[in-house]
């Protein structure tokens, strides 16, 4: 992962390693898997390839956005393209977050596919479990998040109303109220941390709307809300002559991004 990315900045690379401890390009092109799949590490890793990513496009094309985005943890690099922080502070905030959720303990995800937001909402309260909706990624595709053996509790009940239900190679229940003592102690880590004004406009996850200046408390919130990104993919799409584009490694946003726009035309049809 990012492998051409990670060589062509040596000089944040540096700096990625000396904030982490270890190598972040070892990681990221050797693993092993089994390390990128822990959450103190993925997310990391992520979070610097997203944000050499925005750099080298930047750097290559020489456009600025109107507005950025990000899912989840790409808020994070989405904060970095705005000047919310510099590329250190940002992977030593994301890094701290990582330790916190994974010190939260173990917890399962899974994608429900075919059913709209208020449908699941019906079933978990029916399933009477501590599930909760954790990603609107798109009209029919809503992520649930929670304790293992609660996930796996709901599965059959939600498999028999929607077209599929995948697990989602995760190690915890984030976005949902497991999070709750991570949440906490991220707020205080904050804390010690002063927030640049935006210079672009920045898509929150937990309003589908601009940050309105309390970073910190938004980030704190983003713990334990779920990620309204369908509805942040259609107020991008409600700006005059909207081009979006994917920063990062793989395709999945813009996958998303299509089922996003044509619920909406078949709505309008």
């Amino acid at each position: 992962m990012g492998r051409q990315l990670l060589a062509a900045y040596p000089n944040l690379v540096r700096q990625a390693d000396e904030v982490l401890g270890y190598s972040v390009a070892e990681l990221c092109v050797h693993g092993p898997a089994e390390r990128l799949a822990d959450t103190r590490f993925t997310q990391p890793a992520v979070y610097v390839v997203d944000a050499l990513s925005y750099v080298d496009t930047v750097r290559t094309t020489g456009v600025i956005p109107d507005l950025v985005a990000g899912h989840s943890l790409g808020e994070y690099a989405a904060l970095f393209a705005a000047g919310a922080y510099d590329f250190r502070t940002g992977l030593e905030i994301v890094a701290r977050r990582a330790a916190l959720m994974a010190d939260a303990g173990p917890g399962a995800m899974a994608a429900v596919i075919g059913l709209d937001e208020m449908r699941v909402r019906d079933l978990l309260r029916d399933a009477g479990r501590d599930v909760d909706i954790a990603n609107l990624n798109a009209p029919d595709q809503i992520v649930v998040s929670g304790p293992v053996e609660a996930v796996a509790s709901v599965t059959p009940l939600l498999s028999a109303h929607a077209d599929t239900v995948v697990r989602l190679p995760v190690s915890g229940a984030f976005h949902s109220r497991q999070m709750a003592s991570a949440a906490r102690e991220f707020d205080r880590f904050l804390r010690g941390y002063v927030f640049a004004r935006l210079k672009i406009p920045v898509i929150a996850n937990t309003t589908a709307r601009p940050y309105d200046g309390d970073t910190a408390s938004t980030l704190v919130r983003q713990l334990t809300q779920p990620v309204r990104w369908s509805e942040t993919v259609g107020h991008c799409l409600d700006q005059p002559d909207p081009q979006l584009h994917e920063i990062g490694p793989g395709t999945v946003l813009t996958g998303l991004t299509r089922r996003i726009r044509a619920a909406r035309s078949a709505a309008v049809a």
